[in-house]
C-alpha cells in the first residue's frame, strides 16, 4: 500500500524532478500546495504556465525573452559580447551593473565525455555576429572548470583569423565554481579585471 494517495503521490514526485529538491522538500511543497487558498494555487499554476508559454529565446544572443529579442540585444552596445554557458548566468553578471556590452549564451560547453561537441552548442551563432564586423571585443565567462575553459579556448582559437580582441574573467572565481554562486564582489573583480586569451 502507497503512502500518499494518487493525487499528492504524484504532486510529490514532480516537485522531486526539479534539481536539488529531494523527496522530503518535495513532500514539504507538496504539503504547501494541499494548504493553499484556491486563489494561490491558481495563482501558483498561473505563473508556471505564463512562463512556459510566453518566455522563449532572444534570436540574437540566446537569452530570455518575452519579445523576439531581448531589451539588451536592443538598447546596449554591441562592441563587446559577454559570452556566458546559460541564462542564468546573464542574471548573475546583470545584478553587477558593472557590463554595458551585449551577451551570448551558448546553452552549454564543449563536453567530450558527455556527448557535448562544438556543434551541440551556440558557437557557430557567435562566429556569425562576430563576422558582421561591429564586435570589438569577446569576453569568455564561462564558468572556470575543465570544460568552461575547453570551450573558452576554442571559441577564442575560433576568433583569431576574425581579428577580435578575445578576453577571459580574470582568475578572482574560484576554479570548479559556477557563476552562480558566486559573491558579487569577487564577480565584479573578475570581470573587471578580465585578461586577453
Amino acid at each position: 500500500m502507497d503512502v500518499f494517495i494518487e493525487p499528492i503521490a504524484r504532486l510529490i514526485n514532480e516537485f522531486s524532478r526539479l534539481p536539488g529538491v529531494g523527496k522530503k522538500t518535495a513532500q514539504r511543497y507538496a504539503y504547501k500546495v494541499i494548504n493553499m487558498t484556491d486563489q494561490e494555487a491558481k495563482e501558483f499554476a498561473d505563473a508556471i504556465q505564463g512562463v512556459k508559454q510566453r518566455v522563449r529565446f532572444c534570436k540574437i544572443c540566446g537569452n530570455f525573452t518575452e519579445d523576439e529579442v531581448c531589451d539588451i540585444c536592443k538598447t546596449r552596445d554591441k562592441g563587446t559580447i559577454c559570452v556566458v554557458k546559460e541564462p542564468k548566468d546573464v542574471v548573475a553578471l546583470e545584478k553587477l551593473h558593472e557590463f554595458k556590452g551585449v551577451y551570448h549564451v551558448l546553452h552549454g560547453v564543449i563536453d567530450p565525455m558527455n556527448g557535448v561537441t562544438p556543434n551541440d552548442i551556440k558557437i557557430k551563432e557567435l562566429l556569425l555576429r562576430v563576422g558582421e564586423g561591429e564586435v570589438k571585443e569577446v569576453i569568455m565567462a564561462t564558468n572556470p572548470d575543465v570544460e568552461g575553459e575547453a570551450t573558452a579556448l576554442y571559441i577564442a582559437k575560433c576568433l583569431k583569423p576574425l581579428g577580435v580582441k578575445v578576453t577571459r574573467l580574470s582568475r578572482g572565481i574560484p576554479i570548479g565554481s559556477d557563476l552562480e554562486y558566486t559573491d558579487e564582489v569577487t564577480l565584479a573583480r573578475a570581470l573587471l579585471e578580465r585578461k586577453e586569451i
